[in-house]
């Protein structure tokens, strides 16, 4: 079991968390979640003590094993993949080369044979002859093949750095896993082996994740960070966002009936407290007013952004022929002889373990980068707006505010419309001055959506949206989208924003594997062997 008593923290004048008593207890996974800027990574980081809080304890027993998922993709460029893995069981791994150090000696003595006994022990107790075939079977099923087993960390792409740094995490059943964002930069079956992994992993999970259907999938609990505290709510995902709604209206009913009465209660001994007869009464309203609990409800660090696109231009019916695309990089082909034709109110979902491939073809499709071979074709009443999951470009002028910054993708450009598009998207009064160079990646990919909803193209090729965004944010992007009524290119990882936006899944893998127009869980489903 892990526990905290009067954990607080502040970060200069900003309380983040104040006084939290909570346990988290063995069998339950627990979905930590809150606001962007709540401190939940601050939160993990507390937990596995890699900072101190500034009052209270976090209790663990000291012969539990706590996992963390390690965040610095470089921290082991030299070392082999499968070493990295077995490395995430420090006691194993420390065992093991102790006893190799042992027996390579040219002078093995009586002293380094009793020792080495004793390590065989410690060996065996935790099932270390079993470790590199656990180690093997999790790196499969993220998708890293065994020829990959003895490359170099610094060889593999940023995405199979994180499958392999998660197999790392989760190697010898640790007692306590600390998960912070597992699912990012997973393709869609990594996601899935984790989720099942999760839901079958025995000992105790926390766990971050800006993913619906993966917090409802895997989650036992859910653990909320807001109004200064961390709040534990039995349930997944979908059933704390129906307990805190139904808690926050009752509070809200609560309070309008307390200030009404009040006011009642008020009125009454203005009126008669100067009248003999009504004195008795008027002392007795005065007792029920001080009993009224008229505290002000805390502020939410919670905001929900509004996301709508409308289309200047009707699409005719001719949208989009894509011939024979194919791209290298580096001698490397990326993209082999793409092939596909898309219809007025298609909203297809790029699917596929490459995301570099399909971050290509965003960009060949918007005309950012020409194809080595192939050619595509767009309808002549076709308007498009491109998001990329890369958006640095954008944010690398001399702007000095972000009113500016808008201004320029905006044919009105009075300040008040501007800035009523910035509020849209949460950047409020002094916000909306910030410098576009300061911006956190959230607040990049709001200002992101609010250039596209300016755009009224009939045509979104968006790559990544929900990247870098909070669960409101993320909820207010997939709304969006889905009531969209032009079409839609897009890739993602979460699955309930592929699940309720796309009719058609193309899933690409170099070439293209398939091209079919279903619901995305159809689409999974029909993958699954049989």
């Amino acid at each position: 079991m892990i526990s905290t008593t009067n954990v607080s923290l502040r970060y200069g004048g900003k309380k983040l968390f104040e006084d939290v008593n909570i346990k988290f207890t063995p069998g339950n996974c627990y979905g930590l979640i809150g606001a962007n800027g709540a401190g939940k990574t601050t939160f993990l980081k507390i937990l596995s003590k890699e900072i101190e809080p500034n009052t209270g304890e976090v209790h663990i027993a000291p012969d539990l094993r706590i996992s963390t998922l390690k965040q610095d993709h470089y921290a082991y460029d030299d070392a082999p993949v499968l070493k990295t893995v077995l490395m995430g069981n420090q006691k194993l791994f420390k065992i093991v080369e102790e006893k190799d150090a042992l027996y390579a000696k040219p002078d093995f003595s009586e002293k380094d044979g009793i020792r080495a006994s004793e390590l065989e022990t410690e060996f065996i107790e935790l099932n270390g002859w079993e470790a590199e075939s656990e180690a093997g079977v999790m790196l499969a099923g993220l998708g890293i093949p065994e020829s990959f087993h003895q490359k170099l960390m610094k060889e593999l792409s940023g995405s199979d750095k994180v499958k392999v740094l998660l197999a790392q995490a989760l190697i010898g059943q640790p007692d306590i896993l600390l998960l912070d964002e597992p699912t990012n930069h997973l393709d869609i079956y990594a996601i899935q082996w984790l989720e099942e992994f999760l839901f079958n992993f025995p000992n105790t999970v926390i766990v971050v994740s800006h993913d619906r259907y993966f917090l409802n999938k895997v989650c036992t609990h859910t653990a909320d960070i807001d109004f200064s505290k961390v709040t534990i709510y039995s349930g997944n995902y979908d059933f704390w966002r129906q307990a805190s709604e139904l808690n926050l209206r009752l509070r809200s009913d609560q309070n309008k009936k307390n200030a009404d009465k009040a006011e009642e209660l008020k009125s009454f001994i203005q009126r008669f407290s100067a009248n003999a007869s009504k004195s008795r009464q008027a002392s007795s309203r005065q007792k029920q007013l001080e009993k009224l609990d008229l505290t002000e409800m805390p502020v939410s660090t919670r905001r929900q952004p509004f996301v709508g696109f409308d289309i200047k231009r009707e699409a005719g019916n001719d949208i989009l022929t894509v011939s024979g695309l194919s791209h290298s990089i580096q001698g490397q082909k990326v993209l082999n002889n793409i092939n596909f034709t898309v219809k007025k109110g298609d909203k297809i979902a790029l699917l596929g373990r490459n995301d570099m491939a399909k971050s290509i073809l965003f960009d060949i499709l918007a005309g950012e980068l020409k194809p080595d071979a192939g050619s595509l074709t767009w309808g002549i009443t076709i308007t498009k707006s491109y998001f990329p999951s890369d958006n640095s470009k954008y944010f690398t002028g001399e702007t000095s505010s972000l009113v500016d910054w808008l201004r320029q993708y905006s044919e009105d450009k009075e300040e008040t419309f501007i800035r009523g598009f910035l509020g849209k998207m949460l950047f409020n009064k002094d916000e909306a001055l910030k410098k576009p160079t300061v911006l956190s990646g959230g607040e990049k990919v709001r200002c992101m959506f609010a250039k596209t909803m300016l755009s009224g193209a009939n045509v979104l090729l968006i790559d990544g949206p929900t990247n870098h965004l909070d669960l409101e944010s993320i909820s207010a992007v997939n709304e969006g989208v889905k009531r969209f009524k032009g079409t839609v290119i897009f890739a993602s990882h979460d699955h309930e924003f592929i699940q309720t936006v796309a009719n058609r899944i193309i899933e690409i893998d170099v070439d293209l594997k398939d091209d079919k127009y279903t619901t995305y869980e159809e689409y999974v489903e029909s993958k699954k062997p049989v």
